[in-house]
Parts: C-alpha cells; structure tokens; sequence
C-alpha cells in the first residue's frame, strides 16, 4: 500500500473523500496511517491541522444576552411609546401607561430568551455525551488519554461501557452492539461489523475491538448534528416574511404618528395632553 496513493491532510480535513464508505484499506491509504497507530509527533502535526476534537462552547452573558431582544424595530416602537408616556408631565394616566409598556416589552423579550436558550440547551445537552478520555495507540504503546488530542488515522479502543470519542471505522474482531439512539432515534443497539462506522457520541453496549478514527470535532456526524440544533436560531425564509410584514407596520405606524401630529398641533391647535393620549392610542 503506497502512502502516495493518498490524499493531502487538508482534502482530508474538507471531505474530499468518503471515508465512510470506501474498502478500510483505502482508508488507511488515504489517511497515511497504520494499524500500529501514529507517532506522538505526527499526532501533534495533525491536532494542528484538524483542530482539537471538540466543540466550541460559545459563552456569553444571560444579561447582555436579554436586553439584545429589547434591541429590534418592534421594541424600539414600544420604547418610544414609553417615552412619549412619561414627557405627559408624569401625570398619573401616564405613568400607568408607561409601566404597561414595559411590562408588555419584558414579557415580549422573555418569551424570545426563552425560546433561544431552549436552543442552546439542547445544543449543550448533546455537548455533553462526548467522552472526556479515550483508549489511543500512540508510539506502538496504549495509553488512556484525553479525547480531545485525537486526530484521524489515530488507532483507538472500545470496550463495553465506552463512549465512542470520535467517528471511526471498526477493525478486525466480533461486532460490537451499539447505542446511537441519541444520534439517530433507533431505540435499540445496533450491530456494527468490522469496517463498519461508528458514531461518536454513541455508546459501547456490547463487544470489544480496535478502530481507526476518520474524522474529529465538528467533523464528526455528532458534531454536525450539534451545529444544527445551536444554528436553530437562523431566521428562516418564513421569519423574514413575517419580519418584512413587521418593518411595514411600523413604517405605517411611524408614518400616521407624523402625519397626526402634523394635523394636532400646528393645523388643529389641540392641547399637549390630548395629543399625547392620541398618539399613545395609535
């Protein structure tokens, strides 16, 4: 088997080939690598080029986070409301009206914060089922390391009880029984022959057997699946349809606010008071 049939690492690293499914001869070829695993230093060479196997965390403040939902063109409409409440002299009716406001723009951006860090949480909660240590061969010796430092063409171990670190291919030995149920929905294990791929994030239920990893991180199927549930919040072509019909409204809106006070004040004469009270009812 020449290495040179193989692709770069970097074509490796966009998907140029199939791993999944090609002979697992090929896929030593392609991968420049042995049944008697990597080296420390080629280990370290390609964690430079594949990225730690992980997923990002992406943290930020809940505070910050919520107050973001009181920053759109419907919640500037009710701030100005608000504001246009209490320049009434803050006369009672005023004040009433102003705090009703507020408490309509809490609850609006509490229910948009809710929804959000629903997202986020499933997104965490998927985060989660990644094994923190990994049985590797590195340097023709086993060793228990952190799962993160794994990289493709490294030669790993699965036992019963393990969680799989990264997506592999399966080597020579008795099929394993697999749960893959939060990956895929299959409510019972499923057989896994050699050569078969494995799913990281799914757990060992059964069996014993060595596997070369084929891809790590975001790479992996279960890093895919998590970049799907945290993008959730994308707007979709109906959202911004209904953001479209929202910006119309309140060019409406904010349109027949200046044609009213055109017609209030300057032509009709009325009163400071019986303005505002117009305008807050438009």
């Amino acid at each position: 088997m020449g290495v040179e049939k193989g692709l770069s690492l970097d074509e490796i690293k966009n998907e140029t080939v199939d791993l999944e499914k090609i002979p697992i001869e090929e896929v030593f070829d392609q991968l420049k690598c042995t049944k008697e695993g990597l080296s420390s230093e080629e280990g370290a060479n390609r964690l430079q080029i594949f990225g730690p196997n992980k997923l990002e965390e992406k943290k930020e403040s809940k505070i910050l986070k919520f107050l973001g939902f009181m920053w759109n063109p419907l919640s500037w409409v009710m701030e100005t409301a608000a504001i246009i409440a209490i320049a009434a002299k803050g006369k009672g009716p005023d004040w009433q009206d102003f705090i009703g406001i507020l408490i309509l723009l809490v609850i609006n951006s509490t229910i948009s914060f809710v929804e959000e860090n629903n997202a986020g949480n499933a997104a965490a909660a998927l985060m989660a089922q990644l094994a923190p240590k990994t049985k590797v061969l590195r340097d023709g010796r086993w060793s228990e390391e952190d799962a993160a430092i794994l990289v493709p063409g490294d030669i790993i171990s699965i036992k019963l009880g393990d969680i799989i670190p990264a997506d592999a291919r399966l080597l020579e030995g008795d099929p394993l029984k697999i749960d893959q149920s939060a990956l895929t929905g299959e409510s019972l294990p499923v057989t896994k022959n050699p050569g078969d791929e494995i799913f990281s994030g799914s757990t060992c239920k059964q069996g014993e057997i060595e596997a070369v990893v084929i891809a790590t991180g975001v790479h992996t199927f279960f890093g895919k699946a998590a970049h799907l549930v945290d993008s959730t919040n994308q707007v979709g072509h109906f959202q911004k349809v209904l953001t479209a019909i929202g910006n119309f409204c309140i060019c409406s809106i904010v349109t027949g606010m200046i044609i009213e006070i055109i017609v209030m004040y300057p032509l009709q004469k009325r009163k400071y008071r019986d303005g505002i009270d117009n305008l807050l009812c438009f």
